[in-house]
């Protein structure tokens, strides 16, 4: 990881590993590549354009008002 870990946190995510079946660095590895699939993932629903939203009720009572009878 790029971020060094105190001892405490060493130890957690050393359990944590014990518990997947995985050694510490093999598991900080997968953590990493997960992290940076959800930042990409972000990335992409961030830059996707976004639909076009429904007027409200005040939006659809102007544009009435705006159409002649």
């Amino acid at each position: 990881m790029s971020k060094i870990l105190t001892e405490g946190q060493r130890a957690y995510e050393a359990k944590r590993a014990a518990r997947a079946g995985m050694s510490l660095e093999r598991w900080l590895e997968s953590k990493e590549k997960q992290q940076a699939a959800e930042a990409r993932a972000r990335e992409r629903e961030a830059a996707a354009p976004k639909p076009a939203k429904k007027p409200g009720l005040f939006g659809r009572l102007l544009e009435r008002a705006q159409k002649p009878l």
